[in-house]
């Protein structure tokens, strides 16, 4: 089986988490609610690709954010790929009151409570990555 390394990161404010709806204009999971995701390209360290997507996707600098946990990777099928699936590293980072500023890749963002992760229709396994963050 085949994978792909992702970066899934969220952010927690007043112990509120940041979750971004990708926009119609990326490559996949269209308009389905997610974390602060990107692909880890070639031998990057995962902390360093989440540091760049938070920048890329929310304008929010790297001395903004703190990092709170990191988890042990976790494997999760991708659904539109046959025999593939997705190694999830999953980052939370502590920011205060940020202002967002989403780029292309995203249509909107909410602050919600971690509990109404469930209210929302999301990327696979979402849910889980946040729980075993909190």
């Amino acid at each position: 089986m085949s994978y792909t390394n992702i970066v899934t990161s969220f952010l927690q404010d007043d112990n509120k988490i940041l979750i971004l709806k990708r926009s119609d204009r990326v490559k996949s999971m269209k308009g389905l609610w997610a974390g602060v995701s990107g692909i880890i390209e070639n031998n990057e360290i995962p902390i360093n690709r989440a540091k760049i997507e938070i920048w890329e996707e929310t304008g929010i600098e790297e001395m903004q954010i703190a990092l709170l946990k990191s988890v042990k990777e976790m494997r999760v099928r991708a659904p539109q790929y046959k025999n593939h699936e997705w190694n999830i590293f999953p980052f939370l980072f502590q920011v205060d009151n940020p202002k967002i500023k989403l780029n292309w890749e995203n249509s909107e963002y909410r602050w919600i409570d971690p509990a109404e992760i469930t209210n929302y229709e999301t990327v696979p396994s979402l849910e889980n990555i946040l729980s075993n963050l909190l």
